[in-house]
């Protein structure tokens, strides 16, 4: 096996492996087994066109057509031309499936799935990879400056991954690393005299060992100590990490918040909603981003709710990572509601304004059915509708079903205790949560008989009596002693309220989770509500036997406090109302939508399949689904670097022949000697660009007779070649150096020779990818 395809081999061996890294974000492999194909095609297009032309700019243009061809085969089969040729049109595609992967990126929990854009993403990267890796460590010979593309490639997805068998992906691409350093160092010894030795050691090992042998020859056994010295430095690098107590983990420890904790895929990744929230709050301008009608006879309980966080860790709550699943046609009922509890069926028709784009649909809770185009999965736990592929509420129209259930504060006190499962986890508390939470808890619900009496107790003391003011100038905080801070402070917004309460209510061994979305909104004259940006909440949840998840308000001055909670009856509902429409004057006008008839599924298609959410905002001006990378500037950008690639070799080259042919008239016999020489490597290099590579064994008159020979020259070009012989033997071997002109003008002569002689393919291969290139440029680069 010759040095290039040998080192070709191992950097794509080293990139597959450093890639490996990125297994843990993705469900399957597939994609890394598809990445390490088409790799493999791609080098070995760069060693073919090595094997013809020396010129390494060219095998490398070589090698990224052929990539770019290949994934346009993969990914955009149906929009290139023949299926094959990119245009315009796989362009388009490419950017389409780059923004769905990102989008995709930030909306998925790890392992994502292996969506179109994501695998884009992946194959691509792993081909811009190793064609760098192979630029370095085969055309330049340099492998260990090719380590660090290998190391950002690694970085990615060590950095990202969360499980426990980082190890295992840092041996990969470690391995790979040091394959390729064997090769390039095997190249070396045989260029310097040391390889295929008589009398080296074979390789033991059977046929393996022989196709090794066969493979790495002789530099096993020159290159044995240098193999041992990597190999211990590789076992230091990993078990140093994983045994010294000063490093909290290492490589061998398992990464994440909670270690060794399994993740099942199709989740909901977690969300810090503070900051979004305040901004929200502390927009001068109160910009409308929905506009509703209800049927319910108490609107201003209706709280259009987003999303639950439920997983609380002493600094701030998030979403857990749940499981979400086609848009059934009726939700099912909410968990723990009993037929004991009263409910009333509201209907609410909702519009949202073009500037609103949220990930997850704004619904009153907890809804019973919801009609809504576009794609859209459903998280059954949180009772929340989440995007799927860019989807969002921009311009949307959608009607909600609500069997909201309307228990009483007789019901609520006598609620029998939660499942167990349910209780464990909703009443989760980390151990770094000040002490002061909960024995502020205490004192606060002292002497009452009930969890129904200590949620009302700490919505009051929250609410009223415990000289707390709202103000959302106060910052959110991040820490463990948050919200121990905040109760000796008091002083914040809705985020510390809620968030307060919920912890505190947990130690209590009360279930309780933070909702966050939107209060009901202003009435107005035409009966609709509408609801703005500085209507953003934040509000806890606890759980109660009978009636589900119940919601309180403990924030001075925001929302209302629900019925239940203060001595009065619960208003009556007509159940059966009829469901309202948007009015069209009003109303903001979204786009019109159709296909409603399966929630979640777009019009003419069928429902999504399962998939992963990230996670959601309150920005109003969050990107549209529609935003990506302009086509045209994409295509002209791609169009000027393919011009510049093809143009860089012949101007060099041009440059490089006028240097050496150019200039005043030498002044002395050493300028004139060494304007020859120059005028005589330029002539070498010309026969080399029409297919005449050079001979070092010959002199300048058996080199010219050989041109003159392979390049048919006429008789006018072949005297001319000749006193260019005579003028380089003249400044060679001349006792005394003449002051003698430069033969710039015969080299020219032969050059026209050699072009006229040539056929059309020869002369478009001196023109564009002229041989001689590399080894003047190396040569430029060695005199530096």
């Amino acid at each position: 096996m010759s040095g290039g395809i040998r080192a070709a081999l191992c950097a794509v061996v080293a990139t597959v492996g450093a890639a490996c890294a990125m297994v843990p974000l993705v469900d399957g492999a597939g994609w890394l087994v598809q990445a390490a194909a088409l790799l493999a095609v791609q080098a070995a297009v760069g060693v073919a066109v090595r094997r013809f032309v020396s010129a390494r700019p060219l095998a490398t243009v070589a090698e990224a057509l052929t990539g770019l061809l290949l994934l346009t085969l993969v990914f955009a089969r149906g929009h290139a031309v023949a299926g094959l040729l990119p245009g315009p049109a796989a362009f388009e595609e490419f950017s389409r499936l780059l923004n769905q992967g990102a989008d995709d990126i930030g909306r998925y929990a790890i392992p994502a799935p292996a969506s179109p854009g994501i695998r884009l993403m992946l194959v691509g990267g792993v081909l811009v990879i190793g064609l760098v890796v192979d630029l370095l460590a085969v055309a330049y010979r340099s492998a260990a400056t090719a380590g660090l593309p290998l190391l950002a490639l690694y970085s990615v997805g060590a950095g990202l991954a969360q499980g426990g068998r980082d190890w295992l992906w840092f041996l990969a691409g470690a391995g790979g690393y040091l394959l390729l350093l064997l090769a390039e160092s095997r190249e070396r010894l045989a260029r310097h005299g040391f390889g295929g030795q008589a009398g080296a050691e074979p390789v033991a090992g059977g046929p393996v060992g022989g196709a090794f042998a066969d493979a790495f020859g002789s530099a096993f056994a020159p290159g044995r100590t240098g193999r041992r010295i990597g190999v211990l430095a590789l076992g230091v690098a990993v078990a140093v990490p994983a045994v010294l107590p000063a490093i909290g983990g290492g490589l061998l420890a398992p990464r994440g918040r909670d270690a060794g904790q399994e993740r099942e895929g199709g989740t909901i990744s977690a969300v810090n909603p503070l900051v979004s929230l305040r901004d929200s709050l502390n927009q001068r301008e109160n910009r409308e981003l929905l506009r509703y009608r209800t049927s319910s006879e108490a609107p201003q309980d209706l709280y259009l709710r987003i999303v639950a966080l439920d997983r609380f860790d002493g600094a701030t709550w998030r979403t857990s990572e749940r499981r979400v699943v086609d848009v059934p046609d009726r939700l099912p009922a909410p968990q723990g509601l009993s037929p004991d509890v009263r409910t009333v069926r509201v209907n609410t028709s909702v519009a949202a304004a073009e500037g609103y784009g949220q990930d997850y649909l704004p619904l009153p809770y907890p809804a019973d059915s919801v009609r809504v185009s576009g794609q859209w999965r459903y998280e059954p736990e949180g009772r929340t509708l989440v995007g799927d592929h860019g989807q969002t509420t921009r311009g949307l129209r959608y009607q909600v079903s609500t069997l909201a259930p309307q228990p009483t504060a007789e019901q609520l006190a006598n609620a029998p205790r939660p499942p167990e499962a349910l209780h464990r986890e909703y009443t989760k508390v980390p151990s770094t949560l000040p002490a002061v939470v909960a024995e502020r808890a205490r004192q606060v619900t002292e002497g009452a008989r009930s969890d129904y009496e200590r949620a009302v107790r700490l919505q009051e003391w929250f609410a009223v009596g415990g000289g707390f003011t709202y103000d959302t100038d106060v910052r959110t905080g991040g820490d463990d002693e948050a919200v121990a801070r905040f109760l000796e402070e008091k002083r914040g917004f809705c985020v510390h309220f809620s968030f307060s309460m919920a912890a505190m209510a947990r130690t209590l061994g009360i279930p309780a989770r933070v909702a966050v979305g939107f209060t009901a909104g202003d009435r107005q004259e035409d009966g609709s509500m509408s609801v703005g940006s500085k209507d953003a909440h934040a509000w806890p949840e606890l759980y109660f036997e009978g009636a589900g998840w119940t919601r309180f308000e403990p924030t001075p001055s925001r929302g209302s406090r629900p019925v239940y909670t203060v001595e009065q009856p619960a208003p009556g509902a007509s159940p059966g109302a009829p469901a309202p429409t948007p009015d069209h004057s009003a109303a903001p006008r979204p786009t019109p939508t159709a296909g409603a008839d399966c929630p979640g599924r777009p019009e003419g298609g069928r429902c999504p399949d399962p998939s992963r959410t990230g996670s959601p905002t309150l920005s109003s001006d969050a990107p549209g689904p529609d935003s990506g990378v302009p086509v045209v500037p994409l295509v002209a950008a791609g169009a000027a670097l393919l011009a510049a690639l093809l143009a860089a070799p012949p101007l060099l080259r041009t440059r490089i022949r006028a240097r050496r042919l150019g200039g005043p008239e030498p002044r002395t016999p050493e300028e004139a000697a060494g304007r020859t020489l120059a005028a005589w490597r330029e002539l070498l290099d010309t026969a080399w660009d029409y297919g005449i590579p050079p001979d070092a064994a010959r002199t300048p008159r058996g080199a010219v007779e050989r041109i003159v020979r392979d390049g048919s020259l006429s008789a006018g070009a072949a005297s001319a070649a000749g006193r260019v012989a005579d003028a380089v033997e003249l400044a060679l071997y001349a006792p005394r150096p003449a002051l003698a002109s430069v033969p710039s003008g015969e080299v020219a002569l032969v050059r026209a020779g050699l072009r006229a002689e040539a056929g059309r393919a020869a002369r478009l291969r001196a023109f564009f990818a002229p041989a001689s290139l590399g080894r003047s440029l190396r040569g430029v680069r060695l005199r530096r």
